[in-house]
């Protein structure tokens, strides 16, 4: 296809090829969130071929290849990707190490525009623009510029009211998704989310992962700062120390004063309106009901 629309954590991205010979693919796990509104929040126009950065544009923030083997964080390829600036513009700069081929790319963006354009170098007669890992970034920049969150938690409705689970890796975020499954809640996600406040209420939202996932959000009751227990123990938290162990988690790009004072100011607002606890538990379906007992 030669263009589409995207309905992600109620971000409206349409993704359309500048060049009659580029097919655009999307991924299974975009598959239901493929949506046919005529307004976006961004257009990001495909191009077939290589873009060539600006000779004096500046790299202000990189990321390596990293991968968890075993419980450890091995580091594959120092390459993977990076952010550029020049003037006020940003370039995105990627390998896409999954693919199977060769495909390199350039998302040449702005915290103004709404308008972006992906350059893909090795992209064939067809391509998915949103391979892993432009779908988070793009995502992530959406958030920034509006002043949202990614954050890696996952998060259930249950009857209702919605709780977010959030740690780093190894936490236990799947195995508490899990155990409010077989308590018979709603999984949003079980890895990342993006949080929203929308007129005035903080919803939840999942992002696209695992094949043929579908959109799904729920509002937010209480937040959750896990790690694996002993005994189920939750302990209240609150003001800064509740913002600073939440941002700890939260998906972030520090090179920009702008964007890590918006993100503060957005975590500050949210751990007001939302209470936030510690929780240490057994892998059991036990926290559930300590969870419920206390709102």
């Amino acid at each position: 296809m030669k263009g589409y629309c995207l309905n992600i954590a109620d971000y409206k991205i349409s993704i359309v090829s500048a060049d009659a010979g580029l097919d655009l693919v999307p991924d299974d796990r975009f598959a239901g969130n493929i949506c046919s509104d005529s307004v976006s929040d961004i257009t990001i126009t495909v191009h077939s071929g290589a873009f060539i950065l600006p000779g004096n544009a500046e790299r202000v923030f990189h990321a390596p290849l990293v991968e968890e083997i075993e419980g450890s964080m091995i580091k594959k390829d120092d390459n993977f990707w990076s952010v550029y600036r020049h003037n006020s513009g940003l370039f995105i700069k990627s390998i896409f190490p999954y693919s199977g081929s060769e495909k390199s790319a350039i998302l040449k963006f702005s915290l103004t525009s709404r308008d972006w354009d992906l350059y893909i170098e090795g992209a064939g007669q067809a391509t998915d623009p949103l391979e892993y890992p432009l779908d988070g970034l793009v995502l992530y920049y959406l958030t920034a510029i509006h002043g949202d969150i990614m954050v890696h938690a996952s998060g259930v409705d249950h009857a209702g009211r919605g709780y977010i689970f959030s740690g780093v890796s190894g936490k236990g975020k799947t195995t508490m998704a899990q155990l409010w499954e077989m308590a018979g809640s709603r999984v949003i996600h079980d890895d990342r989310l993006i949080i929203r406040n929308i007129e005035g209420r903080y919803l939840m939202f999942n992002t696209p992962v695992y094949k043929n996932d579908h959109p799904s959000q729920a509002g937010i009751n209480g937040i959750f700062l896990i790690s694996h227990g002993r005994e189920n123990r939750l302990e209240p938290v609150s003001g800064a120390q509740a913002v600073s162990l939440f941002l700890a988690n939260c998906i972030q790009h520090n090179w920009n004063r702008d964007l890590v004072e918006r993100l503060i100011g957005s975590v500050s607002a949210l751990c007001t309106g939302v209470p936030v606890s510690l929780l240490s538990f057994k892998p059991e379906i036990s926290i559930t009901d300590l969870i419920l007992r206390n709102g």
